[in-house]
């Protein structure tokens, strides 16, 4: 009897540092987003894009994603416009501009100027001499990961040229 206790007992106490070595799964760029609060417009922008299974594919995928606070800064309407189905192939563009293929982490863009090519096919200047940013729109949380990339929190919207003064 006292053997078979030790043994639970022992069982008991190991458990927790069995759970321990098992890494936590990140989950892909969507969930990942939809699981921070802060993301929760540009994951609406997602699903209303029909990108939720690009975004959930094998990537990777750098993100520089809007939080609600950015968003904030644009007026509502706005972000109304995009999220309007008949402008549809206009919040794709807008999305894919938001996303450079491969995963790029801060510590790759520290101390260097940089123009990678988005999704939607043109460029985008990244800044990282002093801190980070992206077309003049400042990274505010680096780094966030995910299975299939990495999610970079930016304080503005990025709008793709075509896009800038005609909403």
């Amino acid at each position: 009897m006292h053997s078979i206790r030790s043994k639970i007992l022992a069982a008991a106490l190991a458990l927790p540092f069995a759970l321990a070595a098992v890494p936590a799964k990140a989950g892909d760029i969507v969930h990942t987003a939809a699981a921070n609060p802060e993301f929760s417009i540009f994951v609406k922008m997602i699903k209303a894009a029909g990108m939720e299974g690009t975004l959930s594919g094998s990537g990777p995928f750098t993100v520089f994603a809007p939080s609600d606070a950015a968003f904030a800064k644009w007026p509502k309407k706005e972000v109304d416009l995009f999220l309007n189905p008949a402008k549809k192939e206009h919040l794709v563009r807008l999305l894919k501009y938001h996303i450079v293929p491969g995963k790029i982490m801060s510590a790759d863009l520290s101390g260097k100027k940089s123009e990678p090519k988005t999704v939607e096919g043109t460029m985008m200047m990244i800044d990282a001499m002093s801190g980070v940013m992206v077309n003049g729109t400042k990274v505010v949380k680096a780094d966030i990961a995910a299975d299939n990339g990495v999610i970079h929190m930016i304080d503005k919207p990025l709008r793709p040229e075509v896009y800038r003064g005609s909403f």
